[in-house]
């Protein structure tokens, strides 16, 4: 029997990603993501399976993403027995995004019932709660650190190699004996980029027969990473000059942190103005001290500034905000600030709130400093729109917008051509997880490099030779 690669999600869109390896002797999954759309259509694909979860032997975390990782409880709820594959720190890294996942379901499902008594409307169910979170959290997790090969499934053995895109995750990387020869399949979704602050820039695997690549960024260039300081500088002393206040949105998981670091940074080089700095988020510290806790994943000067007492989460003025009666007085309080808060699309969270009470004012910022997906408030706000819904209510957006592509985690076009390049020959190249004008853009530069690029369709099964 052949060794095929079923591609179930993250095919020609950014969310949901997840890929079985089958062999005549295992199934092997690679990352199970939360398709994140449309209420409707979010449990429809969330609650779909092209496989029987209780029959897979083992299922492979790539990072703690949670377009990577989000769908774990479910497949725990189907049956899902296997041992859980990742980093030490995706595993610590998951169970908190998981248990923050179930909690947002839950309070969705609140609202939508609401609803629904008052027309009369059938009840729904979370796809899972908060506690069926946490005990998907507590399962099989078997952790390994980088570079250190186990044998996960019969004549199937992963190991990883460090991505770069945030703590702890990894390039997958399989090594399957089908017969008298192997077949070596590289998994780097999602592939991070040189230089990012705190972590390692991605490694470059060797001896590969097939690769399976993102393409987010796959027809766009990122600014370098250092311009990101400046920018951020310029636009919050600017907004401070007219006593305004900063309102970032940003993913709880590395953007945040990442932000920190550079607030930090200005504040060694005494060019950051003397204001406070609010993380409104309770996950967001949970998370902080998951980073405190494993930066031997970081790099080497983050290391270093750590171990002699200089760390970057040490900054004067930050402040964590975890009561919600202290994030509403934030929005009281009429002094200038930086707020940093979550969801990073602005489609949920504190932020919303924020926004809300903040946008009108000509006086402030909204600066995004992460991708913006078609279809959220974040995407109409980078558009600047001029008038935006929060909370079924029309905002006019008199607020200064800043965007700043530069912080991207993701490699772009020209990180993922040299990445490709770098781990030649192979047999094939397959291109997931972007927006299909991006992956076609990425198809069309390895084919004018004659590299065999490939586009699946979502559920398309390929025989790897």
């Amino acid at each position: 029997m052949p060794v095929t690669l079923q591609f179930l999600g993250g095919v020609r869109t950014v969310t949901g990603s997840s890929h079985l390896v089958t062999t005549d002797a295992a199934r092997v999954l690679l990352d199970c993501g939360l398709f994140q759309g449309k209420r409707d259509e979010f449990y429809r694909v969330n609650n779909s399976f092209a496989y029987k979860p209780r029959e897979l032997d083992a299922l492979i975390l790539s990072h703690a993403h949670i377009d990577h990782c989000g769908n774990l409880p479910s497949l725990i709820k189907r049956g899902c027995r296997c041992r859980i594959y990742s980093t030490h720190a995706t595993k610590d890294l998951c169970k908190l995004m998981l248990e923050d996942s179930g909690k947002i379901q839950e309070e969705d499902i609140r609202y939508v019932n609401k609803i629904n008594r008052r027309l009369g409307l059938p009840l729904r169910e979370p796809l899972y709660t908060k506690n069926e979170a946490e005990k998907a959290g507590r399962r099989r997790f078997q952790t390994l650190s980088y570079n250190q090969k186990a044998l996960c499934a019969k004549n199937v053995s992963v190991t990883f190699r460090d991505a770069g895109h945030i703590l702890g995750s990894s390039i997958v990387m399989l090594e399957i004996k089908n017969g008298p020869g192997t077949v070596r399949l590289g998994y780097a979704v999602d592939l991070g980029r040189a230089n990012l602050p705190m972590l390692n820039d991605p490694a470059l695997p060797r001896d590969l027969d097939y690769l399976i690549i993102e393409s987010t960024y796959g027809g766009r260039t990122h600014a370098p990473i250092e311009e990101a300081n400046d920018r951020l500088l310029e636009a919050i002393t600017r907004t401070v000059e007219r006593k305004g206040k900063i309102i970032i949105p940003a993913f709880t998981l590395e953007r945040t942190q990442e932000v920190i670091y550079i607030l930090h940074q200005l504040y060694q080089e005494k060019r950051l103005p003397a204001v406070p700095v609010y993380v409104d988020s309770p996950l967001a510290y949970e998370i902080t001290e998951v980073f405190k806790y494993h930066y031997a994943y970081m790099n080497e000067h983050t290391r270093n500034a750590i171990d002699t007492g200089n760390s970057p989460f040490d900054l004067p003025n930050l402040h964590f905000i975890r009561d919600q009666r202290d994030s509403k007085a934030l929005n009281i309080d009429k002094r200038p600030m930086i707020i940093i808060a979550a969801s990073g699309m602005c489609e949920s969270g504190r932020v919303l709130h924020h926004l809300k009470n903040n946008i009108e004012d000509s006086r402030n910022t909204v600066l995004v400093v992460g991708y913006m997906a078609k279809d959220t408030l974040g995407r109409r706000i980078v558009e600047q729109n001029r008038f935006v819904r929060i909370f079924g209510v029309e905002h006019e957006l008199n607020a200064e917008v800043v965007v700043i592509n530069a912080f991207s985690g993701h490699a772009d076009r020209n990180d993922l051509l040299a990445f490709v390049k770098a781990c030649l020959p192979l047999k094939r190249v397959f291109l997931v997880h972007g927006d299909e004008e991006q992956t076609w853009a990425l198809f069309d530069l390895l084919y004018q490099q004659g590299i065999n690029a490939y586009m699946p369709h979502k559920e398309e099964t390929v025989e790897l030779a």
